[in-house]
């Protein structure tokens, strides 16, 4: 799973940490390190981990300049080994020193996720029930993060509030009911999933042409006696209350989807470090 770089938000995302952390300049590596001493610098994986963002590093490089060569031996979606390699950099020692710690920054973070969604993949496997991320990301990052966490092994949900229709209960509130909200959302052309809290609501949605169940908070027992009464008659998502521990269980109550957010609002920071060679 490559990382497509091409995108505006990913490039904005990339120098505004490098502005951030740079400013008008590395001044540590100005007063100690001559301008044209070139380096090697080395980004390595201290735990095993999968692999997401190393993609990002030329373009971080390209962005300050001075470094040549970036070779990647561990693309996003790679499970490695602590010890392994992940890149190779060489160049200006000087921009290698400046870039450090954005370059960690983002690669951390992100093989985090990556690393997070694996386990929740593997979780599941052998199920017919696939698990989806959420919008609960780090503002700001939600594409970076969104693809890492495909990388490690799960399905994408909405980008955002602008690409699919999901009524939740404040909707329905505002809207004056389940019916009214499912009658003007399926206007919209735009595929159309609703949250319900009962069987009461279950039933409402059915009745008004609900395509996909989102089932929220509810025990796996009490998931699977609703999914037995919808009956293929609608997609269903549970969501709430589902941890790396639990999802087997969810899974297993024949959903087709199982969400949550914690594979990107609570990933760990993976341990990678760069350690740098003159040459």
């Amino acid at each position: 799973m490559s990382f497509d770089v091409r995108h505006p938000d990913i490039h904005e995302a990339l120098w505004r940490a490098l502005e951030e952390d740079i400013g008008p300049g590395d001044i540590t590596s100005e007063s100690c390190v001559p301008p044209d001493l070139m380096a090697e610098g080395c980004f390595q994986a201290r735990e095993e981990l999968v692999v997401a963002g190393s993609e990002l590093l030329p373009v971080i490089y390209q962005m300050r300049g001075g470094v040549d060569e970036v070779r990647l031996s561990a693309p996003s979606g790679t499970r490695i080994l602590g010890g392994e390699r992940i890149a190779l950099a060489r160049g200006r020692a000087r921009t290698l020193l400046e870039c450090e710690r954005v370059a960690l920054n983002f690669l951390q973070r992100l093989s985090g996720v990556a690393t997070v969604a694996r386990a929740y993949a593997d979780a599941v496997a052998g199920t017919r029930c696939k698990v989806l991320d959420t919008r609960k990301t780090t503002p700001g990052l939600r594409r970076l993060e969104k693809m890492a966490a495909a990388a490690g092994g799960i399905t994408s949900h909405r980008m955002g509030l602008y690409d699919a229709v999901l009524i939740k209960n404040n909707h329905v509130s505002a809207a004056g009911g389940v019916k009214a909200a499912l009658d003007r959302a399926h206007r919209t052309g735009l595929p159309v999933e609703i949250e319900v809290h009962s069987h009461a609501e279950l039933e409402e949605a059915l009745t008004n042409g609900a395509e996909w169940i989102l089932l929220d908070n509810f025990s796996a027992e009490e998931a699977a006696g609703h999914i037995r009464f919808i009956n293929g008659r609608a997609k269903v998502e549970l969501s709430g209350g589902i941890t790396l521990e639990n999802i087997r269980e969810y899974a297993a109550t024949g959903a087709d989807f199982v969400s949550c957010g914690a594979i990107t609002h609570s990933a760990n920071a993976m341990d990678i470090n760069f350690r740098l060679r003159l040459t």
